[in-house]
C-alpha cells in the first residue's frame, strides 16, 4: 500500500513522486483510488483551464507561452498534455511533451503526457485523476492540453473552469460548419498565427455566431484574441482574459455551481466505470462467447443476449446480499 511518507512528499510538490502518483493513476489498480480519496481534502485550489482545438492551431505553443508567463508571476504550473494513443502500440505519441521541452526544466512547472486511451473526447478520463494529484500537490494552475480531433472535444469542458479554443486563420471558411458542441465550449477564442492573411476573416466568422447566441446580462460572451505564440505575441491577453472569466463565475455565483456540475458528472462516470467492470467478469464474458455464434446467423437476438446478462449479473449483485 502507499506510505505516508509518499503522500506527504507528494503534497510538498515533489517531481518523483508526483510522476510515481500519475502512474498510479494510469494503471487504474487499487493503489490508485486509494490515492485519490487520501489526497482528496487537498484538492479544490488549483485553477484549471483548457486548450483545445484542431490540429495544427498551435495549442501546444499558447500552453508553452501560458506557463512561461504564469511563472513570470511566480505561479505554479502542471501541465497534462493528453496525446493520441496509438492503435497498434496503445502508447502515446508524446509530441507534446517534446515540443514543450523548453519549459520541462523549470521546477514549479511539472508537465506530464497522457495517452487518450480512446476517449473520443479528446481528454483522457485518466487526466482528470491526474490533475487532482496536481491540485493536491499544490500547483496554482493545471493546464489540460488536448488532443487536437477538432469536434469531438466535449469532455475538456466538464473539466476545466476556463476552456480556449485555438483556431487558425485558414479556419475561418470553416468555422460556419464546426459543430455547434466546439462553439458552445468556448470561454476565449484565440485565433492564432493571425499575421497570416485570413485571421479577420476568422474573427468574424465567430463573431456572427456568438452574435447568433441567446444571452442576458449575466451571460458570459467568449472574447475573441488574435494571437502569435510563437511569437509570445497576444498572450498576457488571454491570461488577463482567463482571469476576467474566473471573476465573472465569481460575481454571478456559478464558479462553485459549475464545479458542482462537473463533480456531479465525475461520480456519474466513476460509478458506470466501476459497474462496467463489475458486469464483465468472467460469467458474463463467457455467456457473450458462447452466444455470440447463434446471434450472427440470426437464431437469436442481440437484445435477448443482452438481457440475459443483465439478468445475470443482477442476480449476482442479489447473491452477494
Amino acid at each position: 500500500m502507499i506510505s505516508e511518507s509518499f503522500i506527504k512528499n507528494l503534497l510538498n510538490k515533489d517531481k518523483r513522486s508526483i510522476a510515481r502518483g500519475i502512474t498510479f493513476i494510469e494503471s487504474d489498480n487499487e493503489k490508485s483510488e486509494y490515492l485519490l480519496q487520501e489526497i482528496y481534502s487537498n484538492c479544490g485550489n488549483a485553477y484549471r483551464i483548457g486548450v483545445t482545438g484542431p490540429p495544427g492551431a498551435g495549442k501546444s505553443t499558447i500552453t508553452n507561452q501560458l506557463a512561461k508567463l504564469f511563472r513570470s508571476l511566480n505561479k505554479t504550473v502542471g501541465i497534462i498534455a493528453v496525446d493520441p494513443t496509438s492503435p497498434f502500440s496503445g502508447g502515446a505519441l508524446l509530441g507534446d511533451r517534446v515540443r514543450m521541452s523548453e519549459i520541462g526544466n523549470d521546477t514549479g512547472i511539472f508537465i506530464r503526457s497522457m495517452a487518450t486511451r480512446g476517449s473520443l473526447g479528446g481528454l483522457s478520463k485518466k487526466a482528470v485523476d491526474a490533475a487532482d494529484v496536481l491540485d493536491a500537490a499544490g500547483y496554482d494552475f493545471v493546464i489540460y492540453e488536448t488532443v487536437g480531433v477538432g469536434q469531438s472535444e466535449l469532455d475538456i469542458m466538464k473539466a476545466a473552469d476556463t476552456t480556449i479554443v485555438v483556431v487558425v486563420p485558414e479556419s475561418g471558411d470553416s468555422v460556419q460548419a464546426m459543430k455547434a458542441g466546439l462553439m458552445e465550449i468556448a470561454d476565449i477564442f484565440v485565433v492564432n498565427k493571425s499575421d497570416r492573411p485570413g485571421s479577420d476573416q476568422a474573427v468574424n466568422a465567430l463573431k456572427t455566431i456568438l452574435f447568433l447566441k441567446s444571452h442576458d446580462e449575466k451571460t458570459w460572451m467568449p472574447p475573441i484574441l488574435k494571437a502569435i505564440a510563437a511569437e509570445n505575441k497576444g498572450i498576457k491577453e488571454i491570461v488577463d482574459e482567463v482571469e476576467k472569466h474566473k471573476n465573472h463565475l465569481l460575481q454571478n455565483e456559478t464558479y462553485l455551481l459549475k464545479r458542482e456540475q462537473k463533480t456531479k458528472s465525475r461520480i456519474k462516470e466513476i460509478v458506470e466505470t466501476k459497474i462496467l467492470r463489475e458486469l464483465w467478469k468472467n460469467e458474463n464474458e463467457q455467456l457473450l462467447n458462447t452466444s455470440i455464434e447463434k446471434v450472427v446467423i440470426g437464431k437469436v437476438s442481440p437484445y435477448k443476449i443482452a438481457g440475459e446478462i443483465i439478468e445475470n449479473f443482477k442476480e449476482s449483485i442479489n447473491g452477494n446480499k
